[in-house]
């Protein structure tokens, strides 16, 4: 059996253990309407678009249900369909700043499936680009990232706040 190692996610394992087992990182995100503190980039009807703060490539972001639900088939069509057209409108931002050559886009519902947050279900959508996998992870246990959290959140949230035609939180 091979191994894919991603030793950067430690870092994230031992975060989200911090938190209390009731309290929801996303529920709390929810109710803090710090967006800018908390890399949401986008704010729609049913659902919003964060930043993943451990992201596996840059402009990695998750679509997150207001709803607190573990599985897609809990929410409503509406729910659904919201959700879905702002995987659409993130992954037009990204390709607009980004160029990615590619996308990897998942849910992960239940912890043998790769749940971090497995509580509250959630979309993610990893830019890819031609060689983004290199040795950097896997002999310094580094992650090259290049540039940071919150100039991502910059770009993302005027993009697609452009296409949504509404004014962007980061002007």
């Amino acid at each position: 059996m091979d191994i894919l190692w991603a030793p950067w996610r430690a870092k994230y394992i031992s975060e989200t253990s911090k938190l209390k087992q009731d309290e929801c990182l996303f529920c709390r995100v929810i109710k803090e309407e710090n967006d800018e503190q908390n890399y949401v980039v986008y704010r729609g009807k049913y659902a919003f678009i964060i930043l993943n703060a451990f992201p596996y490539n840059t402009a990695h972001v998750m679509v997150v249900p207001y709803k607190h639900v573990p599985s897609i088939e809990l929410l409503s069509d509406d729910e659904v369909l919201d959700i879905f057209n702002l995987i659409s409108v993130a992954i037009k931002a990204i390709r607009e700043i980004y160029t990615p050559d590619g996308f990897n886009i998942g849910v992960n519902i239940g912890r043998v499936a790769g749940a971090g947050i497995e509580a509250h279900v959630h979309v993610h959508i990893v830019p890819r680009w031609n060689g983004d996998s290199n040795f950097m992870p896997v002999i310094f246990n580094t992650k090259v990232m290049p540039e940071t959290l919150g100039d991502t959140f910059k770009k993302l949230n005027a993009k697609i706040n452009e296409i949504m035609k509404k004014p962007s939180k980061s002007e």
